[in-house]
């Protein structure tokens, strides 16, 4: 039944076909000190009806395209009946420390990843740390790369909803741009997204505009449930004309959305976007519409990414400090792992860049 090309039978130079690293890594008692032990890879490995070179595979994160989607689910579910999890001890056998770092985001694609990631890079090498970035893993997965103990802490950046709970208790985890009632005893990084998005709407409520339009991103995370509610708060008494876009979509996406919020009477005088990415979506569609940037359109984005210089006019956005905050990350994990409780971290500032892409009405 397995994929593997390793196949069914099962590996190791135990007396039950199991390596004394892998007894190690399940937690079983030697024998002669008790009847109880703990599941092992062998016996995930019969009731999945894999090989334990699988099971291995899997647990490790190095199951690639080598297993199916299917099959590590099935390796997974059995490993949730049986209540297998690798021991600390085990992975600490195995590897002891490993001087990796995995930084999980939740798309590789996203520039204001990239900030974040030189954060993370700069504070890694003050510490002889390499950092190992992940792209889109859920809960699941992550979970698994933690049991394996390849990395000896992890990073998780601005997760959606997919990507919370199931990592093992023993595991360093700081969550960055996350909710902390979500990670309850995880130390936490965030940014304040409330007071940037008040910022921008200020910005343009200053200058005089009452009928404002919002690109609001229908990505399941908190970091725009946070985004969302406070521009819902600080537009309270204006003009407001919303429209979802699907970030994972690219620019394209945020383009055709953006073309049916100015389409028509009534149209916004200004837009504010949950990111410069869909803001750049937005100046194509107002460009086929023959509407100027800013004489008849002001826009707003969020992030800060380098796109937003580099657009005509630059755009005016909300800056997340994306280094500082890998670099707060980093350095509460490097605390983790030394044994240490981390101080609490205030929520990074954000701060509003006025460009050329807003004018009074």
């Amino acid at each position: 039944m397995a994929d593997s090309p390793l196949g069914e039978s099962p590996s190791g130079d135990g007396p039950s076909g199991e390596s004394p690293l892998d007894e190690a890594l399940s937690g079983e008692p030697p024998s002669g000190e008790g009847p109880r032990r703990r599941p092992t890879g062998r016996d995930v490995a019969r009731l999945a009806g894999v090989s334990q070179a699988t099971v291995s595979l899997v647990f490790s994160g190095s199951a690639g395209h080598r297993v199916s989607a299917a099959t590590r689910e099935r390796i997974r579910t059995a490993a949730r009946e049986l209540g297998y999890r690798p021991q600390a001890a085990g992975r600490q056998l195995r590897l002891g420390r490993s001087g990796m770092v995995l930084l999980a985001v939740p798309n590789l694609l996203g520039p204001f990843f990239g900030r974040v990631l030189t954060g993370v890079h700069g504070e890694a090498a003050r510490h002889g740390l390499s950092v190992v970035v992940s792209s889109g893993w859920d809960a699941a997965e992550l979970a698994e790369a933690a049991a394996a103990g390849r990395f000896d802490g992890l990073l998780v950046c601005s997760p959606d909803d997919k990507q919370v709970g199931g990592l093992p208790a023993d595991t360093p985890a700081v969550f960055l741009d996350a909710d902390p009632a979500a990670h309850p005893g995880r130390p936490t990084v965030e940014l304040d997204l409330a007071a940037g998005m008040r910022a921008a709407v200020d910005h343009l409520a200053g200058l005089g505009h009452r009928r404002i339009g919002y690109l609001r991103s229908v990505h399941s995370a908190h970091t725009f449930r946070v985004r969302q509610a406070a521009f819902a708060a600080a537009a309270a008494g204006l003009e407001v004309r919303e429209l979802a876009v699907g970030l994972n979509e690219g620019s394209r996406e945020a383009e055709r959305a953006a073309r049916e919020l100015l389409a028509g009477p009534g149209r916004p005088g200004a837009v504010v976007c949950d990111d410069d990415v869909v803001a750049s979506g937005l100046y194509r569609a107002a460009a086929e519409l023959g509407l100027r940037i800013p004489a008849d359109l002001s826009v707003v984005g969020m992030d800060n990414i380098p796109v937003a210089e580099l657009l005509s006019p630059p755009l005016t956005t909300v800056d997340l400090p994306g280094e500082e905050l890998g670099r707060a990350g980093l350095a509460q994990l490097t605390a983790l792992l030394d044994g240490e409780l981390p101080s609490p971290v205030p929520p990074l500032a954000t701060t509003l860049v006025v460009r050329r892409s807003t004018a009074a009405v």
